[in-house]
C-alpha cells in the first residue's frame, strides 16, 4: 500500500453538491483489479476512477492518459462523469495534454476526445448501437416503473460502451413521480433510462407507481428551468437504484433524439431532481454529426489516500 493523490469532485454542476460526485485516484499503478473494485465500492459513489499511463497502443493514438471506471458494483468501459470528473481533476494536478485545448482519454472503449464547447469541456459521445427493444422486456420494464404503455412515445436499446433501456414518456411530472421496482429491474438486469420533454408536460397530472391510480397535484417542475429535458437514470443492476447526473445516456439519448426528430440539434437536459441535485448537461451536434456531452466540474476534495 502507498500514499496517492486523490481528488473528489462534483460533475454537470456549477455549484458544489448538486451534481454527481465522483472520487478520482490520480495514481492507479500497481492497484489490482480487486483493489480498484474494493475502494469504488467503499466509496459508495457511483463512480470511483483510477488514472493510469497510456497503453503503447493508447498513447501512438494520442492519449493524454488512462482510465478504468468502477461502479460499487462492477467496471465499466466507459461513462460520461468521469470522463468529465477525471480530465478536471487530472488538469488540476498538473496535467499537460499533448494539444493545447484537447484532450484524449483512453478507457475501455477506445479513444475519447474532449474539447471545450462554449466555455466548458465536452467529450465526443462514442458511436452508438441502437434498435428497437424486445416487446417482452419492455413490457416488463413498464411494469417495473408502473408506466402504461401509452405514455411511452418512444422507446430504444441503447449501448455506447453503457447498455441502457431508453424511454421518451409524455410528462415530465409523471417522470419525477416515477417509484421503481429496483429489484424487479435488478433482476431483469436492465438498466434503464427515462427522459420527457418540458414542452410535453401536462398540467400536473402524473401517474404514480400504481399503475391505475391517479391523482392531481401541483406540478414538481423547476420554477423557471432553463433545461429542455428532464432525465433520470435507474441502474439497480450495478448497484446504483438511481444515478444523479449519467454523462454516458445522456450522450446515447442525444444520439437517438436528435436522429428521431425528438429534439434539436443543440439542447440541454436536467437531471436529479428527485434526489435533490440540480445537474445540468449540454448536448450539441457539430457539422459533422458529432454529438459533444458538455457540464462543469467543480472540485471538492483534494488530498491522498492509502492504497
Amino acid at each position: 500500500m502507498k500514499t496517492r493523490s486523490f481528488q473528489q469532485v462534483d460533475v454537470f454542476t456549477d455549484t458544489a453538491f448538486l451534481g454527481n460526485p465522483l472520487a478520482v485516484v490520480l495514481d492507479g499503478e500497481g492497484l489490482s483489479d480487486a483493489q480498484m473494485q474494493a475502494f469504488a465500492r467503499w466509496t459508495q459513489l457511483s463512480e470511483t476512477t483510477f488514472v493510469l499511463p497510456p497503453t503503447p497502443e493508447g498513447a501512438a493514438g494520442g492519449a493524454d492518459y488512462r482510465v478504468r471506471i468502477f461502479t460499487p458494483g462492477a467496471e465499466l468501459p466507459f461513462a460520461g462523469h468521469p470522463t468529465l470528473g477525471t480530465a478536471h481533476a487530472w488538469l488540476n494536478a498538473g496535467g499537460k495534454p499533448r494539444q493545447s485545448g484537447q484532450l484524449v482519454q483512453e478507457c475501455g472503449v477506445g479513444l475519447v476526445s474532449l474539447k471545450s464547447v462554449d466555455g466548458r469541456w465536452a467529450f465526443a459521445a462514442p458511436p452508438l448501437q441502437r434498435q428497437t427493444p424486445a416487446p417482452a422486456l419492455l413490457a416488463e420494464v413498464l411494469a417495473a416503473l408502473g408506466l402504461h404503455a401509452d405514455e411511452v412515445l418512444a422507446a430504444q436499446d441503447l449501448n455506447n460502451g453503457p447498455h441502457w433501456l431508453g424511454l421518451l414518456i409524455d410528462s415530465v411530472d409523471s417522470l419525477l413521480a416515477l417509484e421503481p421496482d429496483h429489484a424487479a429491474l435488478k433482476r431483469l438486469n436492465t438498466k434503464v433510462g427515462v427522459a420527457a420533454k418540458r414542452e410535453t408536460n401536462p398540467s400536473g397530472l402524473i401517474r404514480r407507481a400504481n399503475r391505475e391510480a391517479r391523482a392531481f397535484a401541483s406540478s414538481t417542475r423547476i420554477a423557471n428551468d432553463p433545461t429542455d429535458l428532464e432525465v433520470r437514470a435507474f441502474a439497480a443492476p450495478v448497484g446504483i437504484a438511481e444515478d444523479p447526473v449519467t454523462g454516458s445516456l445522456n450522450a446515447s439519448l442525444a444520439q437517438w433524439l436528435m436522429a428521431e426528430g425528438h429534439m434539436p440539434s443543440r439542447y440541454s437536459a436536467r437531471q436529479g431532481t428527485v434526489l435533490g441535485r440540480a445537474g445540468q448537461v449540454f448536448l450539441s451536434q457539430d457539422a459533422q454529426g458529432q454529438v459533444w456531452v458538455g457540464g462543469d466540474v467543480v472540485g471538492c476534495i483534494q488530498g491522498s489516500v492509502t492504497l
